[in-house]
């Protein structure tokens, strides 16, 4: 006979594994959808009867109509649009015999389209930018992804432009078991730039304008400091990387570009009745402007352009010379959200700048192989 002990013991770990099965199945079942959302969305911008009619305002109207389901607002619906065209891999995954999901769908209208190719011009349409084409000997399994991360991980890779950076994130997921929170933290701190065994091909950015004579022709899309030898095994505070570059003047006044001169770090400043610091203070000789620069190591939050804003007003009031010209502020930052950029700069000082920069550049051919070879273990 089983002993009291053991039955609640038994019935206890029953319990567990079956909810976090039955957990999993709506997790499974929630990713599903948003993905169908999407080909419905797609379909219709593509081939709907009176898509016309709609134009750029579709998914506005489906938003409004769609209200009484929780989780259909205008966002999302634009991020399950993405979802699509990033993982068309769950397509594979729908179509298999070892789930049951393609017969719940069967019989549902437009379903018998999935799977037809997209031309590469009308996804660019749908994208909104000319998107790269997707390479396939990249792309994680639709089952692995569909088993192994939520929507909410998957979601978090939507805004990576870089298949090659997205799927590193996807594997090292999926290999770490890592919570929504965990990779949202990798993501921030930059792991993919800072591993020595990835990074972006080695790129280096267009000559820069001689003669500059507007703050947009000083500025770069992305800043690249593998200049500095950081290992992959530190973890880099704002202060280690400013004394990084500071100990690489040189080489850090070549990738800001022609006509930048250093003046002081940590420039002390009095506001009212207390003390700020500028991170990096420079004279553009060709501008005849200050150029300040502070540096984030994570994510571009709404509170640092404010910060930076501030140090902008001050030396436009206090330091500048009558004959200079207005200061230009830089922020240089891990990643960005375009769309909090955008509303968070929204009425400031045009010279205000958000920019990313990169830790290291380590070649592409390695990072295909490491990826490759973890794929491969997947299977």
């Amino acid at each position: 006979m089983i002993e009291f002990v053991r039955l609640i013991e038994g019935i206890g770990t029953l319990h567990t594994r079956l909810q976090s099965h039955a957990a999993n199945a709506v997790n499974q079942a929630l990713t599903i959808r948003n993905w169908l959302i999407g080909f419905y969305i797609v379909e219709f911008e593509l081939h709907g009867k009176n898509r016309a009619s709609y134009g750029e305002s579709l998914i506005d109207q489906m938003a409004q109509n769609l209200n009484h389901i929780k989780g259909l607002d205008r966002r999302s619906l634009f991020r399950f649009r993405a979802f699509y065209t990033l993982y068309p891999q769950v397509l594979d995954f729908l179509k298999s015999e070892s789930n049951s999901f393609f017969q719940v769908l069967e019989g549902l209208e437009g379903i018998e389209k999935l799977g037809v190719a997209i031309p590469s011009e009308e996804r660019d349409q749908i994208v909104g930018t000319a998107s790269p084409l997707l390479q396939t000997e990249f792309l994680i399994p639709g089952e692995k992804l569909i088993s192994k991360l939520s929507y909410s991980h998957l979601e978090l890779l939507f805004p990576i432009d870089n298949q090659t950076k997205r799927t590193f994130y996807e594997l090292e997921s999926i290999k770490g078991i890592w919570s929504i929170r965990e990779l949202k933290r990798q993501i921030s701190s930059q792991l993919f730039e800072r591993s020595a065994a990835v990074a972006f091909p080695k790129e280096r950015h267009p000559q820069q304008i001689i003669s500059p004579k507007e703050p947009t022709d000083i500025i770069k899309n992305i800043y690249a400091f593998d200049f500095l030898n950081l290992k992959s095994t530190e973890l880099i505070q704002e202060s280690d990387l400013e004394d990084a570059l500071i100990h690489h003047l040189q080489e850090f006044i070549l990738e800001l570009g022609y006509g930048f001169c250093f003046e002081s770090r940590q420039r002390r400043i009095l506001i009212g009745e207390r003390y700020y610091f500028v991170d990096l203070v420079f004279y553009h000789r060709i501008l005849k402007c200050h150029v300040l620069v502070e540096l984030k190591i994570g994510q571009f939050e709404h509170g640092d352009i404010g910060q930076l804003n501030t140090y902008v007003n001050f030396f436009k009031e206090e330091i500048s010379e009558p004959t200079d010209n207005l200061p230009i502020g830089i922020l240089l930052v891990a990643g960005k959200d375009k769309a909090l950029v955008k509303y968070a700069t929204g009425g400031m000082d045009k010279n205000l700048f958000i920019q990313e920069y990169l830790i290291l550049l380590p070649e592409k051919e390695k990072l295909e192989g490491y990826l490759v070879s973890e794929l491969k273990k997947l299977n």
